[in-house]
């Protein structure tokens, strides 16, 4: 099993900046990839960012605005988030995509974190 914890959501102002974080944990794993969905009541869960093999993908609404990065060694990812807009705000969920003793990768989430941008 892994565990994944995620910090940093909060209320912003638009044109505002957070920095979303989440630390994977767990025993015996590979991380493949890990990545960054959204999602807003009512609607699916959005892929905003990730990031394989030191690539990155980008949703076409946050390039430019949004980084993601990852820490290796503390098997955490980080979302960067600025000039945030209204329509950026959502319940940011994390993902790490990984492999244990076998090939096949296994998904896993973390709890979400609500990302609010209002004046």
């Amino acid at each position: 099993q892994v565990q994944l914890v995620e910090s940093g959501g909060g209320l912003v102002q638009p044109g505002g900046s957070l920095r979303l974080s989440c630390a994977a944990s767990g025993s015996n794993f590979v991380i493949k990839a890990m990545g960054w969905h959204r999602q807003v009541p009512g609607n699916r869960r959005e892929l905003v960012a990730v990031v394989r093999d030191g690539t990155t993908r980008y949703a076409d609404s946050v390039k430019g605005r949004f980084t993601i990065s990852r820490d290796n060694a503390k098997n955490t990812v980080y979302l960067q988030m600025n000039s945030l807009k209204f329509e950026d705000t959502a319940v940011y969920y994390c993902n790490a995509d990984v492999t244990f003793t076998s090939p096949n990768e296994f998904r896993y989430w973390g709890q979400g974190t609500q990302v609010t941008v209002s004046s």
